[in-house]
């Protein structure tokens, strides 16, 4: 039997979305008010899924106490109040959508959660809008 357990955390980070290989037109055509010269910003919430058998010794799937720990530890320290374009190496060439900083956080936390565990992160850019990534 599977159990996930969840975690929630909070960052505000800016970013702009830009095709380097697109003109000013093509880019402000497809990414409109994402692509303004001077970037802009959000407030995202992050959830992270962990799922996998318990263990019988500890109850645990894993140490919500660890999991929020690799979290701000990889994730919230290295985005939050950041440029994503300009501060976030992982951004340098890929462009900083939602679904890429979902990619990128998986990618993060996957190295330092057991594989034995299944991972999901849910990002919101907003209340409405918001992607789903488990490495798939």
């Amino acid at each position: 039997m599977k159990v996930t357990v969840c975690r929630k955390e909070h960052f505000n980070a800016a970013h702009r979305l830009f095709n380097s290989e697109w003109s000013d037109e093509k880019n402000s055509e497809v990414f409109g008010k994402c692509n303004l010269p001077n970037y802009h910003g959000h407030n995202y919430d992050l959830i992270v899924k962990v799922s996998g058998e318990v263990d019988p010794k500890t109850g645990y799937v894993i140490d919500t106490k660890i999991l929020k720990q690799i979290i701000r530890e990889k994730i919230i320290k290295k985005f939050d109040h950041q440029n994503l374009n300009l501060d976030v190496g992982e951004f340098g060439t890929l462009n900083p959508t939602a679904e890429n900083i979902a990619i990128i956080t998986w990618q993060i936390l996957r190295k330092s959660i057991s594989s034995a565990l299944d991972l999901k992160v849910i990002l919101f850019e907003t209340e409405r809008n918001f992607v789903e990534y488990s490495g798939e």
